[in-house]
């Protein structure tokens, strides 16, 4: 299996009918999944399948955690426009992940539509300790959500 880093096809389709408002509109969340899971441009929704389980403790729920400070840029004057979200933490973790998916979650329609698969690039392992997702930082020319 592997995990590719990519904007879901299902999202730009969605996202031309107007179905995503990455400004604060919707409710989208990231959930962690092992390198055994396959994702990638062609998921379409969110999945429990290879999901991240806890090997201890209680500091990961299966559909992971909703992400907070959507920010979109750009403009008339500005040629690239881009979604970004603070970075998200999971405390007390004791699990590994190789990857993870955006997806839309706030019970309209669509609903559990895959947005962005994240490809970690290996395993990342926290041991009764702080797992981190760190968004690039937004401007920069890295961010996850990019249209140029």
């Amino acid at each position: 299996m592997a995990i590719n880093q990519a904007v879901c096809n299902v999202f730009k389709q969605e996202l031309l009918k107007g179905n995503h408002d990455l400004d604060g509109g919707h409710t989208y969340y990231i959930a962690l999944y092992t390198s055994s899971a396959n994702l990638g441009a062609t998921t379409t929704a969110y999945s429990t399948s290879n999901e991240v389980t806890n090997s201890s403790g209680t500091a990961y729920t299966a559909g992971g955690k909703e992400l907070t400070g959507e920010t979109v840029a750009g403009g008339a004057s500005v040629s690239t426009a881009y979604a970004t979200f603070s970075n998200i933490s999971w405390t007390s973790a004791s699990f590994t992940a190789n990857g993870a998916l955006i997806y839309r979650q706030d019970g309209g329609g669509p609903t559990n539509d895959a947005v962005v698969v994240l490809a970690f690039g290996g395993d990342f392992t926290a041991s009764n300790g702080t797992f981190t997702v760190q968004f690039p930082t937004a401007g920069g020319g890295s961010e996850i959500i990019r249209l140029g």
